[in-house]
């Protein structure tokens, strides 16, 4: 068995397993020979209430999860419907992370004020819940505050661009960690060996993400497709159009698309009159059983 199976199928509570990444036993590692378990435990503990928070959201919304693997900084879920849902739900799940960090934070800050609770503990939970929560806003997926950055570019620009928008920044970003981690010993004599390993980590996922973009934007166009009409119905809009010319092909007008909106296709010839106007599902049948991105739309109009 794989050293991911294993940590992997550490536990299965209601249908969902739960794993713990390796960064994850790194840093377990860490704390026992340095003798910080205790503190540890509790870092635990914050890292699966937080990604509690996102499970019982999702799930609140419908969704299928397949896997959590926890994270020193929250946790990578697998999902089922990665891309298919509306933003808002995306942004909704995404928040309910960080928002379990804000409560846990301040009821710490309060009972250590009030005197119910030793004042060093409270100190480090609050703390630890603040640089968690922080941490996972930070504009890089799989964090929460890329994902909700993904939720609000795809609102205002076509999914396929903002796959890619937030991937780049999110490698950029990834990138600005490792070089800050590497930078540390310059001024504090110590390399932040537990910084490092969170910043290549994120560095690979993004990268190997950004190679994926193309599946994924497919994944996109299966889901389009078989709920063309829901998405009509649901959207409460008038559909958006799309104004293409003869020269563009299937490939470019479909990474024009919105998620969340519904889309008409219109053809305009040389001289700015309508040739005719088809929806958008059967540009995506057009694609999808042909493959052939670099197709006329044109064609489609005949």
């Amino acid at each position: 068995m794989s050293i991911r199976r294993m940590w992997s199928r550490l536990i299965n509570v209601l249908g969902i397993r739960w794993g713990i990444h390796p960064l994850f036993v790194l840093v377990m590692a860490a704390s026992l020979i340095t003798g910080y378990f205790v503190e540890l435990l509790v870092l635990f503990s914050i890292v699966l209430i937080h990604e509690a928070g996102h499970v019982l959201a999702a799930q609140s919304f419908g969704w299928r999860i397949r896997e959590v693997r926890l994270l020193p900084f929250g946790g990578v879920a697998e999902t089922e419907e990665a891309g298919t849902v509306p933003a808002l739900e995306e942004a909704v799940v995404a928040a309910a992370g960080p928002l379990q960090n804000l409560w846990m934070g301040a009821a710490a800050w309060a009972l250590g004020a009030w005197g119910g609770f030793d004042a060093g503990w409270s100190e480090y939970i609050w703390k630890a819940n603040l640089m968690i929560g922080l941490f996972n806003l930070l504009p890089v997926l799989p964090l929460d505050g890329g994902k909700l950055l993904s939720a609000l570019l795809s609102c205002t620009s076509s999914y396929y661009r903002s796959l890619y928008m937030v991937t780049r920044l999110s490698l950029a970003v990834s990138l600005i960690i490792i070089l800050y981690a590497c930078y540390l010993p310059a001024h504090h004599g110590t390399i932040q060996l537990n910084l490092l390993a969170i910043g290549i980590f994120l560095f690979v996922s993004n990268w190997t993400y950004l190679r994926n973009i193309p599946y994924v934007f497919v994944r996109f166009l299966m889901h389009r497709e078989l709920h063309a009409a829901q998405l009509k119905n649901d959207s409460g809009e008038h559909p958006l159009p799309i104004v293409v010319k003869a020269r563009d092909s299937l490939g470019d007008v479909l990474r024009r698309l919105r998620r969340g909106r519904y889309h008409l296709v219109c053809l305009i010839r040389d001289k700015g009159s309508v040739q005719g106007v088809i929806p958008e599902e059967h540009i995506i049948q057009a694609y999808l059983s042909e493959g052939k991105p670099g197709r006329a739309v044109s064609e489609l109009f005949r």
